[in-house]
């Protein structure tokens, strides 16, 4: 492994590939992308703590509507700012090898923005307006249609908002979600 060019043990490669969907060698690829987001701060410190703003730099971070519940939701501080181990953990839930139902946990928890283990009107309105962009505005009446169209087809049991088996259930019927719950390393 070339432990001049590793900051890590063979044990703390290993214990990654135990935790994540990642080889020893994408473990190390994927410090190398953390590192290049704050070179002066990780080059000397294999534990250090990146700001969200640091991790937002991340190409496809950068151009994701969801970017910051993204960081957030992986960040074991809950603040947005990311340890090598949650960039890691992030990266390995969006891998091609992460099985469909850890990628449908983090996107319920990723689209429930009040935190309250449900998916509601007020959720379903901000992933709305976040999936169209600023640039394309829906009216309020526009943006109530489609909230009521989802709890339609979705909410089964018809108390108004998602539950996690609710939203897996929808995520099942998805032929796509897997490639575009998707970031490459």
């Amino acid at each position: 492994m070339g432990q001049g060019k590793s900051q890590f043990s063979e044990e703390e490669l290993q214990d990654y590939e135990d935790l994540t969907y990642f080889t020893k060698k994408e473990v190390l690829y994927a410090h190398q992308k953390f590192k290049a987001l704050a070179p002066e701060k990780v080059g000397h410190n294999k534990n250090a703590k990146l700001p969200m703003a640091k991790i937002l730099q991340y190409p496809e971070l950068r151009v994701n509507p969801f970017r910051d519940r993204i960081c957030k939701v992986f960040s074991s501080s809950n603040d947005g700012d990311c340890t090598f181990e949650d960039f890691l953990d992030m990266m390995s839930v969006f891998s091609e090898t992460a099985p469909k139902a850890v990628k449908a946990e983090h996107a319920f928890r990723i689209f429930d923005f009040d935190g309250d283990d449900m998916i509601g009107v007020s959720d379903l309105r901000e992933v709305i307006k976040r999936l169209c962009g600023p640039e394309h505005k829906l009216s309020d009446s526009e943006i109530q249609q489609l909230v009521q169209n989802v709890l339609e087809e979705a909410d089964l049991d018809d108390d108004g908002a998602l539950s996690f088996a609710e939203f897996e259930h929808i995520i099942d019927k998805s032929s796509d979600f897997c490639h575009s719950f998707r970031i490459r390393l």
